[in-house]
Parts: structure tokens; C-alpha cells; sequence
């Protein structure tokens, strides 16, 4: 038996390697185990009940349920927003960004409790284990952090026959698809997904499941944004999380958001899932048409390159590390202009961006109108712009032909 008998936090979803690790921590370590959910999205309170049920009835001695959705947005999707992150020019980051918001408070709970360690259900799989423990040493390099089934290599079988055993109640089981969701969308793991070929089956879609077998007709739709903040929908004020909840049921009726992305984990290797990000979509592409109107070359072509640095950062679980605030500090200045209305239509299938405005406009400061009349230079400025603009190239052209080189 362990001499510290301080007790073991555990990051619990309820899911089957979560319930495993209760008693088995118990058992093992001889120590009370307190269980912590960190809601950033997609429990509702039927769910959180039975959540806490399933915690005190495996063994917890006490269960804790943190709201974090609008600390989630604050501190994470904000910024995604305002980089436009698309990982693999597709996927939003639907789930796994949470993780080092899910880690800090995790080991403020540890802090809170006297506990020296806190414990997650990862395998040796997925890119999970690497977010939570990266994120963990970072905060607390002291904290000692467990994973039971990683460690042990413990199957889904083995698992299962151990709760049986000892009478424990067993999670829901029957579904062959692996869902997660959170407040920036669903994640959808299959057969299909082990490989390149295939998409997952209609039916196995959450948020639009009925997109097509019963399309709705045309809809347009407001978006207003406040400094790259998303506040209002359809002229209605919302909470930026009240709108992402909103426009993901909106959106989502219409198959907006679906997706399956194949990339490169935290671990190295490919891997590939199923998505369904309706909300981050929508709010994505509203927002870079919007910047498009106010922002010049430049700020954009800045900022795109640090909002890719980013979202590998946080896709590793490494928003914590200060490389992270200094590129929200600039993606936080690069929004000080960007607010406006975007106005969008919905069909089936299709997301279709149709106008934008904004008291900082760059569209709207010039006396010129594009293609018709300059307004702000003569047809002399064109012309002397034009000869300056192409002085390298003649220069290098001139070079070669005195080399004889005409490549």
C-alpha cells in the first residue's frame, strides 16, 4: 500500500476505461479516488446526473462537476476563431483542444484536495495521453499523473470481465461507433476510419443525421461579430457559448460541418476520424470573409502564419506554453477591426457567405471602384507603378541574356 494516502483525481467521462479506473485505483493504490468531469461542452443535466450516479457508484468517494464552456471559449476557441484554424485545411479541432483546460483544472482540483496525483482513462493509442500529460508537467511538474489502462495494456475485455467480477455497474454498451463531443463540435470513430477508403454510414452522423433524407428548404441568416468576438444571431444577442450551441443546431440541420479528416497525430503516425463541427464551420468561414473586408494583405498574411503555429500547439496540448500567449496576444490585436455583419445562406449541403459589412471597411475608404476608376491615382501613377513593379524582373532578364542564360 502506497504511504500517500492522499486522494487520486481522476479526469471520469463515464466511458468504459473511466469506470475501469475507479475501483482498480482503489483497489491498487489503496487510496479514495475522486472523480472530475470538466464540462467544455455536450453534457447535459440528464447526463451530468447520471454521470455522478455511475462516479459515487464505482466507488468515488465524491464526484465534480465543473462548468468550463465559457472558460472554454475565453481561453481557447476565441483564438481558434480569430486564426481561422482549420487543421488540414478542414478540421476545426473539434475535440481535443479542451484538453489543457481540462488539465488546468484538473490539478487546481488536485491542489484544492491536498492530492498529490491525478489519473486519466488514455490508452496507449491516441493523442489524448500525450495532451493531458504535457499539459499536467507543465502546469505542476510535481503532480504524478497515472494512466491504469495505458500502462497496463489493459483490452476492452478485460476491462469489462474485471467490473463484472466485482459486481460494478457497466457503461452503455452496443454502439460501434466512438463518439466525443464538446462545445466546438463531434468527433466519430468506425471501422471506416481505421482506413482511407471509406466514409462512415449515414446513420452514423449525430448532428445531421436526417440533412438529406429530409432537406429543409433555403434559410438566410445573420452573424454579427464584436472584435472577432461572435455576439448575435439573427439579430438576437447571445453569450458566445448560448450561439455556438444555437448555430450548431441551426447549422447542423442542414449537414453543415461534416467531415472526416485524415492527418498526423501528436504521436506521429496518421490517423483519421469523422467530424461534425456545424457551429465552428459556419462561425469560421463567416469570420475570414469578414477579416477579408477589413484587414489588409498584410495583417492576413501575418497572422495566418502564426494561426498555423497555433493550432499545432494546441492540437498537441501545448496551449499552455508561453509561445501560445504571445501568438494570442497578436491574434487578439489583429481582431480589433473585426466587427461587422456577415449574411449567410443554408441549403443542404451547402454553406454560402452573401455579403459583409463593417464600419472599418477598407472596401468602403477608397474613392476608387474596383475595375471601373482608379480615384485614388492618376493613369501616370499606374503607369510609373507598373514600370517600378517589374524593375527586378527586367533586371534579371537583362542579366541572363548578358550570361546567355534564359531560364
Amino acid at each position: 500500500m502506497s504511504k500517500d494516502q492522499s486522494p487520486i483525481i481522476l479526469a471520469f467521462s463515464g466511458g468504459l476505461d473511466t469506470s475501469f479506473c475507479v475501483p482498480w485505483l482503489k483497489e491498487n493504490y489503496g487510496r479514495d479516488v475522486i472523480t472530475a468531469c470538466v464540462d467544455t461542452g455536450g453534457i447535459d443535466t440528464q447526463a451530468a446526473i447520471a454521470l455522478e450516479k455511475r462516479a459515487l457508484a464505482l466507488g468515488a468517494i465524491e464526484h465534480v462537476l465543473i462548468d468550463a464552456k465559457q472558460d472554454f471559449f475565453d481561453t481557447v476557441i476565441r483564438y481558434l476563431i480569430a486564426g481561422n484554424v482549420l487543421r488540414g485545411q478542414a478540421y476545426p479541432l473539434c475535440v481535443g483542444a479542451e484538453r489543457g483546460l481540462q488539465a488546468e483544472r484538473l490539478a487546481k482540483i488536485a491542489t484544492e484536495r491536498g492530492a498529490t496525483t491525478v489519473a486519466h482513462g488514455c490508452t496507449a493509442a491516441g493523442n489524448d495521453q500525450v495532451r493531458f500529460e504535457v499539459a499536467l508537467r507543465t502546469l505542476n511538474p510535481d503532480l504524478v499523473s497515472l494512466a491504469p489502462v495505458r500502462d497496463n495494456s489493459w483490452v476492452r475485455e478485460e476491462q469489462l470481465d474485471y467490473l463484472k467480477k466485482n459486481g460494478l455497474p457497466l457503461p452503455t454498451q452496443g454502439s460501434a461507433y466512438s463518439i466525443n463531443r464538446g462545445l466546438w463540435g463531434i468527433t466519430i470513430g468506425g471501422k471506416e476510419t481505421l482506413t482511407s477508403e471509406n466514409s462512415i454510414p449515414e446513420s452514423a452522423w449525430v448532428l445531421s443525421s436526417n440533412a438529406f433524407s429530409k432537406p429543409k428548404d433555403l434559410s438566410r441568416h445573420t452573424l454579427e461579430f464584436r472584435a472577432g468576438v461572435p455576439v448575435a444571431l439573427d439579430d438576437e444577442s447571445l453569450s458566445p457559448v448560448e450561439l455556438i450551441e444555437k448555430l450548431e443546431v441551426l447549422a447542423g440541420s442542414y449537414g453543415i460541418g461534416r467531415g472526416i479528416h485524415l492527418g498526423d497525430t501528436v504521436l506521429g503516425t496518421k490517423g483519421r476520424v469523422a467530424f461534425e463541427a456545424p457551429a465552428a464551420i459556419t462561425l469560421i468561414t463567416a469570420h475570414r470573409e469578414l477579416e477579408k473586408l477589413v484587414l489588409s494583405a498584410q495583417q492576413a498574411r501575418i497572422k495566418d502564419s502564426v494561426a498555423a503555429v497555433y493550432g499545432d500547439l494546441v492540437h498537441e496540448g501545448k496551449q499552455l506554453d508561453l509561445a501560445c500567449d504571445d501568438i494570442e496576444a497578436l491574434l487578439a490585436s489583429s481582431q480589433k477591426r473585426v466587427t461587422g455583419t456577415v449574411r449567410f445562406a443554408l441549403r443542404p449541403g451547402a454553406l454560402f457567405i452573401e455579403g459583409t459589412s463593417s464600419p472599418h471597411s477598407l472596401l468602403a475608404a477608397t474613392k476608387g471602384v474596383y475595375g471601373e476608376s482608379a480615384g485614388e491615382w492618376t493613369a501616370s501613377d499606374a503607369v510609373g507603378y507598373a514600370r517600378i513593379l517589374s524593375l527586378t524582373g527586367s533586371l534579371q532578364t537583362r542579366a541572363g541574356r548578358a550570361t546567355g542564360d534564359s531560364s
